[in-house]
């Protein structure tokens, strides 16, 4: 922490400083008081105070015009430097160059989301902005928000409602459900009949151990049922294990043209109504104009809203 004397700047009008800095610059108190907008008298009784504080006549007439003394010399050589950087902080706008940029940002998600959007984000930010490091910390819907509210991580990619009024939430995409399963272990139609989807045993991805999701609660609404045998928080143990097991996995459709590609499964848009996902940033107050971070916000806008579109794509191929 910084360690300044509140009692000392209470006493001093700094304002009197820029009086000491164009005093000199000047060479008179006429000039000077141009310079500064001011009557003459005003820059006289400044000087005055000055005097008074330092305890020394910091300027003395000569033929020359105003001559500092060694004691204005001495302040001036201390204070220039520093009220040129309170200049530069204070009425400068600030900025952030990507290209130059070597910040770290910490960023909460899921692993799917993980999956679903970081290649492309990282690929742009190592092309554009290669100073950068993304630190990914495992989130969900129920842990977003405290991370955020206590500091862990600047921004989370969301897919949870909950919003304090300490934080901000913007919502900008959202995604489908599809259903997958391999080929060697089920030999299903596509698209799948509300028939087929209940007739076999399903897996499900929760962050709180709950073997049922809004999926149950609309068939049940049907006066149907499906059977959930295995019940996991990572989507990323899904797909081998559809390999080995003939069961059917309903996830963000984001998932599934990676695992249609690498793991061989089939895809079909899920023969009930499902809600879809709503993704959002999630970030504090406090960061609203923190340039760095709204940078990040940018990116994932564009890379969020790119990649959402792939998914729809790769669902629409699998539709009737």
């Amino acid at each position: 922490m910084f360690t300044i004397k509140e009692n000392d700047f209470h006493r001093v009008d700094l304002n009197l400083l820029t009086v000491l800095l164009v005093l000199k610059r000047e060479g008179s108190v006429s000039r000077a008081a141009q310079k500064l907008h001011l009557g003459q008298p005003a820059v006289s009784q400044a000087l005055s105070r000055l005097r008074t504080m330092f305890n020394d006549p910091l300027f003395v007439r000569t033929a020359q015009g105003m001559e500092a003394t060694a004691r204005a010399e001495a302040l001036i050589a201390e204070l220039g430097p520093l009220m040129e950087q309170m200049q530069s902080v204070l009425f400068q706008p600030a900025s952030f160059t990507p290209s130059e940029a070597t910040h770290v940002f910490r960023l909460g998600m899921s692993d799917w989301v993980e999956r679903w959007l970081m290649p492309a984000l990282y690929a742009r930010i190592m092309r554009d902005a290669p100073g950068i490091t993304i630190k990914v910390i495992a989130s969900d819907p129920f842990r977003d928000v405290e991370l955020v509210a206590r500091g862990e991580i600047e921004l989370a990619i969301s897919v949870g409602e909950n919003t304090p009024a300490t934080l901000r939430r913007e919502k900008l995409v959202s995604h489908s459900f599809c259903t997958l399963w391999h080929p060697e272990q089920l030999s299903l139609p596509v698209p799948l009949t509300l028939e087929n989807y209940v007739a076999h045993e399903h897996v499900l991805v929760s962050y709180r151990g709950a073997a049922w999701s809004a999926i149950d609660t609309r068939l049940s609404a049907l006066g149907k049922a499906r059977s959930i045998r295995y019940v996991t928080p990572h989507f990323s143990s899904l797909p081998p294990l559809l390999s080995r097991i003939p069961a059917l996995a309903t996830v963000p459709a984001g998932l599934a043209d990676d695992w249609v590609a690498h793991y061989g499964l089939c895809c079909s848009p899920v023969p009930v109504e499902t809600p879809e996902i709503a993704f959002s940033l999630l970030w504090h107050k406090r960061s609203d104009n923190d340039m760095p971070l709204s940078w990040l916000k940018g990116e994932l806008r564009s890379v969020m809203r790119d990649e959402n579109v792939v998914s729809g794509q790769a669902l629409s191929r699998v539709r009737p």
